[in-house]
Order: C-alpha cells, then sequence, then structure tokens
C-alpha cells in the first residue's frame, strides 16, 4: 500500500526568523491523521534566517538527525558534542536520559535550509550520544547510500548506530537516472528533499512524502534531478 503526503499539504509555521514546514504534527500544527509514520515522529522543514535559531532547550528519549540542503547550522550540546553541519554531511544525536542543545544559522548573511528528523527510540535512558560526518551520497550518486541503522544491526556499513527500529538511506539522482530499492522491512517513507523525483508514473517535488506498508520494490526515475531520503521502519 502507497499513501501520498503532499508537500503543500503539511502544516506550516512562519516565524519571521524561521520558516517551518512540518510532515507530522509538532507544536501548534496539530492533524490526527498525521502523528507520524511507525517509529518516524518529525521531519520538518526548516529555514532559519541569518544568524538566528533555537538557543538552548532540553530534549530526552528520541533520536534526532538533522539533514542539512543549503547554507550551515552551527551545534552545540551538553554531552560536549559540537560543529557546524554542512551539505553531505548528516549529525546524530541520541538524547537518552536528557540533552540540553542549541541550533543556530552559523552564517550571518544566508538562509539555511535543513531538515529536522526524530525517530521514537526502541531503548529509553541510554547515554546520549553525538555523531557528525560527511557521507559521498553526492559524489556517488544514483544508489542509496546507508545513513544510520538501528534494530538488530546498528551501525552496519559504517552507518550511525542508533537506538531505533528504523534505518535512513539517501540518494542523489541525477538527470535520466533510476535507482531502485528493495525494503528490508515492512514500512518505508520517502521524502523527497529537492528536485524532482517519478514513482509509479506519479511526478513528487520538493517536500512531498509518500508511506509504504508491505511494498516489496520501489524505482525512482527523473529527467531533471533530485535528492530522496529512506526511512525503513518496522
Amino acid at each position: 500500500m502507497i499513501t501520498m503526503r503532499p508537500a503543500a499539504e503539511r502544516g506550516h509555521a512562519n516565524h519571521g526568523w524561521l520558516d517551518a514546514n512540518f510532515t507530522f504534527s509538532f507544536a501548534n500544527y496539530y492533524d490526527p491523521r498525521w502523528m507520524g509514520f511507525r517509529a518516524l515522529r518529525v521531519i520538518n522543514d526548516d529555514i532559519v534566517a541569518p544568524g538566528r535559531g533555537f538557543g538552548q532547550h532540553p530534549h530526552d528519549n528520541m533520536e534526532i538527525l538533522t539533514y542539512m540542503i543549503s547554507g550551515a547550522f552551527a551545534h552545540k550540546d551538553s554531552t560536549g558534542g559540537e560543529g557546524i553541519i554542512v551539505p553531505g554531511e548528516l549529525q546524530h544525536m541520541s538524547a537518552g536520559t536528557g540533552v540540553t542543545h542549541s541550533e543556530f544559522n552559523a552564517s550571518e548573511t544566508d538562509s539555511s535550509h535543513s531538515l529536522q528528523i526524530w525517530i521514537q527510540p526502541n531503548q529509553r535512558n541510554v547515554k546520549p550520544v553525538y555523531h557528525q560526518r560527511k557521507f559521498s551520497v553526492a559524489e556517488q550518486p544514483n544508489r542509496f547510500h546507508l545513513l544510520a541503522s538501528g534494530g538488530q544491526t546498528p551501525g552496519r556499513d559504517n552507518s550511525f548506530p542508533i537506538y531505533a527500529d528504523a534505518d535512513l538511506f539517501a540518494a542523489v539522482i541525477e538527470p535520466g537516472q533510476t535507482v531502485e530499492h528493495t525494503f528490508g522491512k515492512p514500512h518505508g517513507w520517502l521524502h523527497v528533499v529537492k528536485g524532482e523525483v517519478t514513482l509509479n508514473g506519479a511526478k513528487l517535488q520538493g517536500g512531498d512524502g509518500i508511506a509504504f506498508t508491505n511494498e516489496q520494490k520501489l524505482s525512482l526515475t527523473t529527467a531533471t534531478g533530485g535528492e530522496v531520503l529512506l526511512f525503513e521502519l518496522d
């Protein structure tokens, strides 16, 4: 079964310094039909004004991932984790027993554009963990790269280990190319980061999402190029 989640139907909030679209219910946006999908709880598509951001705030018992689309984001947390994340990199934090952190646009002149992702953990009250690393998604296009993995074999294939029944893949697809993926779990969620891709004859654009249940394989093509994230979920 395939269920579409069009970008134009997402929740939206514009605070001036923050322009955000919410795939799932978040903050003041509430839709009982979209409270998450399996362990996937949040995909927030955030554009942050130069020099602005989120001051120190707490999290606990959540797997938190940041995927940069453009610009740069500065992170600092109570575990000692600190860095500036740019496109091509993924940042991961297991909030576990509790962590405080801040996130700010690292540029005083350019906006930043990122995806903030929360995944519900399969273990509670773990010791907080911070990871940040560049992956070769853009340098090796037209294939899915495993960025984070959990379940029975967390951290496989040099991905980030996460405390969740979920795996995260990313792919950059060049114009005229096709990528395929065979599901290893019963559920999946596709998020189009940018560009345009086609699935089963349907054109999808940046911000569009698709839920998969009991589908064996997906095949994506693109005429103009695109970038996608794919979650496998129990």
